[in-house]
């Protein structure tokens, strides 16, 4: 999903620069003298060199070029190698040369990136110039390597290449891979309009993706395409990416039907970036139809679609995939298990998923991660088999994790085994890894227990340790927009109308027997201050603003940061009858369909 280096294939099909008339047609004489086919296998260049050396020709740039070439591109075993052997001996090699065989450093996975910057200072020290097809793989081998100081001393705009729009383009890329998406985008905003290309675009948004700036991403994309541009693949699965993660599902459908204009057929990378788009903006269905059309599904198609019904507690047909999967003879690798033991685990499949761990290790012979193993804790506590998990915590062979600690933490809240839950805390804090919702997890428990003490200790405990929690919010998208709320909030254009809203909402519910459940609140107040509270929870404004600005009978979705209360639960659940919508909410764990009164989660959660 990164912009990539987008280099003139008109030119040369292999993204270096092409040779002149003269050299092309030398290189076609040569190859009519030479009567062959091109090079198949590192041995029959070898021959072809051969009668290089024979005839004399070894040493001269413009007939070793098209044999240069085959060997610094292929992928045969010592290619590279050879294709170096043959470079130094040339006489007086041409940028055209420097950058084969960088071309060839930097290919595929990176054989060798830095050999191809310390080719790049002899070509400099040599005094060959630069040509503006030798920055992409000079960049790419810097990002490659994190040399982000390197790829910064200059010598594009020192050799004059500052307005070359595949040189920009590549640096805009390498800033993007570094994570420098500030870079990125300065160098973006330093191209001229008549510059910027599509690719330019798309290093952007894959900078964006790169540093997780979702936001940025899509309101980059929507920039790209107010400006008359024409997404291409790669700035489209960008913002399929950003729209995933923010939960932007209107935008995801025009991305969507962007791709099926523009796109005779898509692809099983694209398809694969919708499914995952579809799944987590809520929309499972929508991701089960693309999956289902695909024909060439791969393990990266089937582990979307297994952590899709994951997330959405859809653990029968997250099985029916897994086994649909190995019979039509896809190999699971680790993150299928991962995806699949989460989806039992989020839907209470204690047996299935302890099979699955035994099939894993003994049909598909994958030794089990430290990922897997969390799954397992988590299957087994929230079941409420805590010794069991507790046990399991004990046996890993890769170690305890805290992952796994404060799987078994939020399972003690679920079951409310307070000694446990201690426990927990202290594994957490012998690894250094606890946070502040740790502690919050603590206090909750105690105050429910009356014990305020014990309670108030453990959030000062939490603020001793400087350990700051996230603000929660809550995110609903109308109309291709976010609107995010806090608690209280009353910074939103409509303020007014939202809380008359709210009021609304309550009164119809008090009819059907609503009271506000204040338990779960930890907050030294009284009753009525509580209820005030939650009146005016994150979650409840954007429900509320999604109910005022959406057509009737729509879905509104929200996006929180938060897990799910038992208070919102119900709330939400109430809603979804009484106003006839479907409620869905993505919390920090998993999705909530509220229908009819009705959740997805089956009180499981």
């Amino acid at each position: 999903m990164v912009g990539g280096l987008v280099l003139s294939q008109a030119q040369h099909q292999v993204g270096i620069a092409a040779p002149s008339p003269a050299q092309a047609a030398e290189q076609a004489a040569f190859r009519g003298r030479d009567h062959r086919a091109p090079c198949a296998s590192l041995d029959e260049a070898r021959k072809a060199h051969a009668r290089h050396v024979k005839l004399g020709l070894d040493r001269s740039p413009r007939h070793a070029r098209p044999l240069l070439a085959a060997c610094a591109l292929a992928d045969w075993p010592g290619s590279m190698a050879y294709a170096a052997s043959i470079f130094a001996a040339l006489d007086d090699p041409e940028a055209f040369d420097y950058n084969t065989l960088m071309r060839g450093y930097v290919a595929g996975g990176g054989r060798d990136p830095a050999a191809a910057l310390r080719l790049y200072v002899d070509m400099v020290e040599d005094g060959v110039e630069p040509d503006s097809y030798t920055f992409p793989f000079v960049f790419k081998a810097c990002a490659k390597l994190g040399a982000l100081q390197e790829g910064r001393q200059g010598h594009l705009v020192k050799l004059g290449f500052q307005r070359d729009e595949h040189s920009q383009n590549s640096l805009i890329s390498f800033y993007g891979k570094c994570g420098e998406a500030d870079l990125a985008r300065r160098a973006f905003e330093q191209m001229e309009d008549d510059e910027r290309t599509t690719a330019s675009w798309s290093a952007l948004l894959a900078a964006y993706t790169r540093a997780g700036r979702w936001a940025e991403c899509v309101e980059s994309f929507g920039a790209m395409v107010r400006a008359g541009w024409r997404p291409d693949e790669s700035s489209m699965v960008s913002a399929l990416s950003a729209c995933a993660h923010l939960g932007a599902h209107d935008v995801g459908r025009s991305v969507h039907c962007a791709l099926l204009r523009n796109t005779e057929r898509l692809n099983t990378f694209m398809s694969t970036s919708l499914v995952d788009m579809y799944a987590k903006c809520g929309c499972i269905e929508n991701a089960a139809a693309v999956f289902d059309a695909m024909d060439d599904k791969n393990a990266w198609t089937y582990s979307a679609m297994l952590s899709g019904l994951a997330l959405h507690g859809d653990g029968r047909k997250a099985l029916e995939v897994f086994d649909a999967m190995v019979r039509e003879g896809h190999r699971p690798d680790a993150a299928v298990y991962v995806g699949v033991l989460n989806a039992c685990s989020r839907a209470g499949l204690l047996e299935e998923g302890l099979r699955c761990f035994d099939r894993m290790r003994l049909e598909h012979k994958l030794t089990p991660n430290a990922q897997h193993y969390g799954c397992m804790v988590d299957l087994m506590a929230r079941a409420g088999r805590l010794d069991d998990a507790r046990a399991l915590i004990g046996s890993m062979p890769t170690g305890p994790t805290d992952t796994a600690w404060r799987s078994l933490l939020n399972a003690c809240r679920i079951h409310g085994n307070l000694e446990l839950a201690e426990r927990a805390l202290q594994e957490l804090e012998r690894l250094a890894a606890t946070n502040a919702g740790d502690y919050i997890i603590l206090a909750d428990m105690h105050a429910r227990a009356n014990n305020r003490d014990a309670a108030a200790a453990r959030r000062t405990e939490a603020v001793d340790r400087g350990l700051a929690q996230a603000p929660g919010y809550s995110a609903v998208e109308v109309h291709g927009a976010t609107h995010r709320f806090v608690s209280q909030d009353r910074s939103h254009p409509r303020a007014d109308d939202i809380y008359e809203m709210l009021h609304q909402m309550e009164w119809q519910l008090r009819f059907e027997g609503y009271k506000p459940d204040t338990s779960e609140l930890a907050l030294d107040a009284g009753e009525e201050e509580k209820r005030r509270v939650v009146a005016a929870h994150s979650q409840k404004l954007a429900m509320a603003f999604g109910l005022l600005s959406t057509p009737e009978g729509a879905p509104v979705r929200v996006v929180t940061n938060l897990r799910m209360s038992k208070e919102c639960h119900a709330y939400s659940a109430l809603i979804s009858e009484i106003f006839g919508r479907e409620i869905v909410v993505r919390d920090r764990n998993r999705f909530h369909r509220f229908k009819r009164g009705a959740c997805s989660c089956r009180n499981y959660w």
